[in-house]
């Protein structure tokens, strides 16, 4: 499955399946765009995360790491 930014909860699950030493509380937009655009599946424009899709996908990943 090719993820895009709107793909915010997928994001979000891959993230917390491969950062499981990392609390999603306190990532910086910057880690977590890098983070984003480096998932094996995500093949969207880097200049469409902005700052509401980011805080989409870490509020996400708070909850799914909860």
């Amino acid at each position: 499955m090719q993820l895009k930014w709107t793909d915010v909860q997928e994001i979000a699950i891959e993230l917390a399946e491969s950062k499981t030493d990392v609390d999603p509380r306190f990532v910086n937009f910057v880690d977590l765009h890098r983070w984003v655009m480096e998932l094996p599946n995500f093949t969207d424009e880097p200049g469409r995360g902005g700052e509401k899709v980011l805080e989409a996908i870490q509020s996400a990943w708070i909850e799914e790491a909860e």
